[in-house]
């Protein structure tokens, strides 16, 4: 069975407050990787390529994770509404079900697809309202 994972969106401080967090839940990062590093963070405004691209904090047997949300690519966020739901399925036959599941009466954002990360990715916004991500990884078991 696929898990589920609460996903964050912050303007520019989410190390602040991931730090927080790891204070509070304790642990270490599992994942910490800002736009410089990605493929795409040459083309990035100089004020956005030290902000956080993705982050991973392991609690319990789950996974809290978060992004900055970048003003320079057109996103925007409303403290509230600033999150979504990420799904790690456990095969890629599990992943298309619960996309094409949740896209039904949606919106797809992302067609699911792989991604520059070696995983396959989609976010949606489903008929209710609700915002998910799906990735598998074949590599993570």
């Amino acid at each position: 069975m696929a898990k589920i994972n609460p996903y964050l969106n912050f303007l520019g401080n989410t190390e602040e407050a991931f730090n927080f967090y790891k204070s509070v839940f304790g642990g270490e990062f599992s994942s910490f990787v800002r736009f410089r590093d990605t493929e795409h963070g040459a083309n990035l405004p100089e004020e956005d390529k030290d902000k956080l691209m993705h982050v991973s904090l392991p609690i319990g047997d789950n996974i809290l994770m978060a992004t900055d949300a970048l003003e320079s690519a057109g996103h925007t966020i409303r403290i509230g509404d600033n999150f979504s739901i990420s799904i790690t399925p456990e095969n890629m036959e599990e992943a298309n079900k619960i996309f094409d599941g949740l896209a039904a009466g949606g919106i797809v954002e992302v067609p699911i697809e792989k991604m520059f990360w070696g995983a396959w990715f989609g976010m949606l916004t489903d008929k209710f309202g609700v915002k998910w991500m799906v990735n598998y990884d074949e590599n993570q078991k």
